[in-house]
């Protein structure tokens, strides 16, 4: 019986101890680039390698072990149409130059995910999901979506920003000028005013976000070196690529602006 008892607490603990605690990073991050049918393969490419060769980036690890947990969390996301929202590479903590070299090398050997059309609501839809099963904690909760032109499937692009915005989360934008899109896509990758607002006023929003402009696909890699060190260490915008400026109180003072 005195057996049993023990028995019977040490099950009794087992099952009552408190779970354990997520480490803290200092950013969780969401890339989400667009792979729709507007990129060809060599735009893609260089985007990928832009991708990989950021997060091996001196400027970027150096913003990583400068921060106050020494550490931050990422995951790579592709997306295209409405449902078509793929993890390509899951979530990693990064603390060094050996994990930011990992994820480079799966961004790199994966396939391309889709081929479709263009949702950005369904790509910060499928990120606010992804945010929420990170695997650690962090203040700081940031999408990043990078893409050539507009939300063409889906909800209404700005009822998905919102909704993310109001969970707390900030949505920053990299508008990619894709002067050789197929003349069929003119209207979607140049629209009315421009794809830089499209993005301002579509696309980004919450505490601190920002939109950078990359003229075409070469200048990618230190585009996004340069997006991921101001993300990091909560430095201003690289002006080198800022496009229409954003109220560093963030979306909520723009929005009122109208």
């Amino acid at each position: 019986m005195k057996r049993a008892a023990v028995l019977i607490a040490l099950f009794g603990c087992l099952f009552t101890a408190p779970a354990a605690r997520a480490e803290t990073v200092d950013l969780l991050l969401v890339l989400a680039a667009d792979v729709s049918r507007s990129i060809d393969d060599g735009e893609f490419e260089l985007q990928r390698k832009g991708y990989a060769s950021a997060m091996t980036d001196p400027r970027v690890l150096k913003a990583i072990v400068g921060g106050k947990h020494h550490a931050i969390a990422v995951t790579f996301v592709e997306w295209a149409g409405d449902q078509e929202e793929k993890t390509v590479v899951d979530w990693t903590v990064i603390r060094d130059e050996e994990g930011a070299g990992g994820v480079a090398s799966a961004i790199l050997s994966a396939p391309r995910s889709f081929l479709g059309r263009t949702s950005i609501s369904a790509a910060i839809d499928y990120s606010v999901d992804t945010l929420a099963s990170a695997p650690a904690d962090s203040e700081k909760r940031v999408i990043d979506i990078s893409g050539d032109g507009t939300s063409n499937s889906g909800r209404i692009v700005t009822e998905a920003r919102d909704q993310a915005v109001a969970k707390g989360i900030t949505i920053n934008g990299l508008a990619i000028i894709n002067t050789a899109a197929n003349p069929g896509f003119a209207y979607h990758t140049h629209p009315p005013g421009g794809l830089p607002n499209y993005y301002k006023e579509n696309v980004i929003g919450g505490h601190g976000a920002f939109l950078l402009v990359v003229q075409d696909f070469g200048t990618f890699a230190d585009a996004i070196a340069q997006k991921l060190v101001a993300e990091i260490a909560g430095l201003p915008a690289p002006r080198r690529y800022l496009g229409l400026s954003v109220p560093s109180e963030g979306w909520p003072l723009y929005k009122r602006r109208g």
